[in-house]
């Protein structure tokens, strides 16, 4: 356990990292290429990595970081009866919409990504569905309580606010990665937000909400017990990659969507997490007076 835990946070600090470097990348060095002259040669050759795999490099230590986070905290089960319907699920819907314009709109990936799958979809961009979808359920779940008072109404309020936080980083992210002077993607027919169309977040919002969906229909109703500080790691995964999106909106100058997704994906992001670190801390503190209680007990009948 001690070797995952390891593991875990050499991914999550290289995750952070990279996208660090990715953003100095982008919005420094591509538009400033003189910059690169000024650099020592440790720094020409980290910018140089930087942007030629920077971006595949943090979407796969995002995915090896909530990876290891899960197996350490739901089990292997638990961890693949996410990941697997999170991966094909969105793939799937990546693949529709960049051959068909459904669910999302029509669009096509540029270089940047890594190896496309079918020559349309970067093999990353179902990664980065797994890790922050992961991220964000968890929150939603661990807000909402549904492992200490299961029911159908708290399961749809966590699938629901899930799929919301998702949709709400998207907000950030695709107007900056479609438009930056490094683009990602490009839209074949731009919308009205701010170059996205509204369909866009539809599709996100119904693909966020199958994969959750499938995921909480095979964990059942098997209770999940949090640690207090194990909710640290789904924020820290969520913040870190709204932070990403919301410095390369603010540098296109879209300032909009930041505030839009604030509303609906960080300040319940934040909240979601204090309500249910609060209730995990309040599980452990009632498992820890159960057992002086029946240790007590014991002992004054012995």
């Amino acid at each position: 356990m001690k070797q995952i835990v390891i593991a875990e946070r050499i991914c999550l600090i290289g995750h952070i990292v990279s996208m660090f470097f990715g953003l100095v990348g982008i919005l420094l060095v591509v538009p400033n290429a003189e910059v690169l002259f000024h650099l020592s040669e440790f720094g020409q050759t980290a910018m140089q990595w930087s942007m030629a795999g920077g971006g595949v490099v943090y979407m796969i230590l995002g995915a090896a970081a909530v990876f290891l986070y899960a197996l350490r905290t739901l089990g292997l089960g638990r961890t693949l009866g996410f990941m697997l319907p999170a991966v094909l699920i969105s793939l799937t819907s990546e693949l529709l919409g960049t051959s068909t314009g459904f669910p999302f709109g029509h669009y096509s990936y540029l270089s940047g990504l890594g190896y496309k799958i079918a020559g349309l979809v970067p093999f990353t961009i179902p990664l980065s569905w797994f890790y922050v979808g992961c991220s964000s359920y968890l929150l939603g779940r661990a807000g909402l309580e549904v492992d200490k008072k299961p029911t159908l109404l708290r399961h749809i309020g966590a699938i629901s606010l899930g799929s919301l936080l998702l949709t709400s980083w998207d907000f950030v992210l695709d107007p900056a990665m479609s438009q930056t002077s490094l683009p990602f993607w490009y839209w074949q027919q731009p919308g009205p937000f701010f170059g996205m169309p509204y369909q866009n977040f539809a599709g996100w919002l119904g693909t966020g909400a199958v994969f959750m969906t499938v995921a909480a229909v095979l964990w059942r109703n098997n209770p999940i017990k949090f640690e207090r500080s194990q909710l640290n790691v789904p924020l820290i995964v969520y913040l870190g990659n709204f932070g990403f999106a919301t410095v390369m909106s603010l540098a296109a100058g879209f300032s909009i969507p930041v505030l839009l997704g604030v509303v609906l994906g960080v300040a319940p992001a934040l909240a979601l997490w204090w309500k249910g670190s609060s209730a995990s801390n309040l599980i452990s503190v009632e498992t820890s007076t159960t057992e002086v209680s029946i240790a007590s007990s014991i002992k004054a009948v012995n």
